[in-house]
């Protein structure tokens, strides 16, 4: 029996909620919402909230996000990543540093944010039955 069921919100832990929060706001286009508790959410266009939540340098362990933008969006997303100076690569082991992949007919790039987050923006995704025309 199926459930039906669909992601809500996730806890992303950081050096620095308001700024990690705000990062990832300013690049995808995204809002900042009003702090709650530990919380700085900031809320994608499919309705999932991430809640950046600060934590101790110690308890930081290396997530991943990745970032699903139509095809038509990732050249002004990627302009606001260059514009912040983080190294960016091609590949999650940052070996082809300042270049973008272009897996599964689309585009795509890693990088850090200020909270040590693996992070990754994809045009097309990674499962065949999901791929998208270009243009959505």
């Amino acid at each position: 029996m199926s459930v039906s069921v669909e992601l809500n919100h996730l806890i992303i832990p950081s050096r620095n909620n308001r700024e990690s929060a705000e990062f990832l706001a300013n690049l995808l286009g995204l809002e900042v919402g009003d702090e709650w508790g530990p919380f700085i959410p900031v809320e994608t266009r499919n309705g999932v909230r991430l809640d950046f939540a600060s934590v101790p340098e110690a308890d930081l362990r290396l997530q991943h996000y990745c970032f699903l933008v139509p095809e038509d969006d990732f050249d002004a997303v990627f302009a606001r990543l260059l514009e912040t100076g983080v190294t960016y690569s091609a590949d999650p082991q940052m070996k082809q540093i300042g270049e973008i992949n272009h897996n599964h007919g689309g585009r795509g790039v890693y990088f850090l944010d200020p909270g040590g987050n693996g992070m990754e923006i994809i045009t097309q995704p990674y499962e065949p039955e999901r791929r998208r025309p270009t243009a959505w």
